[in-house]
């Protein structure tokens, strides 16, 4: 079994993005500039906002925080995106999720010009993505094919289960691990919560990729042995023995499930670190003008 190392690889990958930064500054070109709307004290958003802030900084990027209260108006959160749409310093934005309730998250998303959405989550971008044009790429589905390209895991022919079908990670990476690509080229089946027979479905998979945000869920009797288990849940769980009070855990009953894998990656520290390592590399193509 190899533990699939998701923050030495995103560590490697920033090194990289710095170089290509140092270049493009020598050069005579501007620092890529990312900045941030932060709505409200998640506990969650706050801790990955912080870490994106401290990334910008690994990669060489100018970073920008702007944060409101959960009372903010809809308008008011309109208005900041459409000033950062027209800022010509700021290469790419993201407004953290999830929003208050009374914003539709819908809306917020689309008003951000698609090639400033360095999330990835317009519809632009979508579209772009499913028919295999260039786009920014959903963060997390794109360090998922980051980690499975690193560590030459092959994907060609091989049939890949993902457990759950939301618009940030399930659909996204259901749609890139089946196009002709490599890593792709496989045999996709989306499971969610209406899927009957999901054990059986799973013990055939070669890969499953878990983003369904029920902790441990996959248990030993759904893996056949030398899968591959690429575990995106990431779930405060209660734990009175931390000074958090909380503990992280992930989609895959691992303690069980590790010994009959080849490769899995732990929670944390295996597909958290590419998703922001992942959302800097778009920065830096958004700095490059490199997607229209």
């Amino acid at each position: 079994m190899t533990l699939i190392d998701g923050k030495k690889v995103a560590d490697t990958i920033k090194e990289e993005i710095a170089a290509e930064v140092d270049k493009m500054v020598a050069n005579g070109q501007k620092r890529p500039h990312l900045a941030a709307i932060l709505v409200g004290h998640d506990g969650g958003s706050e801790t990955y906002v912080a870490n994106k802030v401290r990334s910008c900084e690994q990669c060489g990027f100018t970073s920008t925080l702007i944060r409101f209260e959960d009372d903010v108006t809809e308008e008011t959160l309109l208005e900041a995106i459409s000033r950062l749409n027209n800022d010509k310093d700021v290469d790419g934005f993201i407004v953290q999720l999830p929003l208050p309730k009374h914003i539709s998250e819908q809306k917020i998303i689309e008003a951000i010009d698609y090639r400033k959405d360095v999330d990835g989550f317009h519809p632009v971008n979508v579209g772009r993505m499913s028919i295999g044009l260039p786009c920014f790429v959903s963060a997390t589905p794109a360090g998922i094919l980051e980690l499975l390209s690193r560590y030459d895991i092959e994907t060609k022919g091989k049939r890949c289960v993902v457990l759950g079908r939301s618009n940030i990670v399930g659909k996204p990476v259901a749609t890139l691990m089946m196009q002709k690509h490599n890593p792709g080229d496989a045999t996709v089946t989306v499971c969610h919560s209406a899927t009957k027979d999901i054990k059986e479905i799973c013990r055939e998979a070669d890969i499953i990729i878990a983003a369904l945000g029920h902790p441990g869920f996959v248990t030993a009797d759904m893996v056949k042995p030398g899968a591959v288990i690429i575990d995106v849940g990431t779930t405060r769980v209660p734990d009175a023995s931390r000074k958090s009070g909380f503990r992280l855990c992930g989609d895959v009953d691992f303690e069980n499930v590790a010994p009959l894998c080849s490769f899995i990656t732990p929670v944390p520290g295996g597909v958290g670190p590419m998703t922001i390592c992942s959302l800097m590399k778009n920065t830096l193509l958004a700095g490059q003008h490199a997607i229209y």
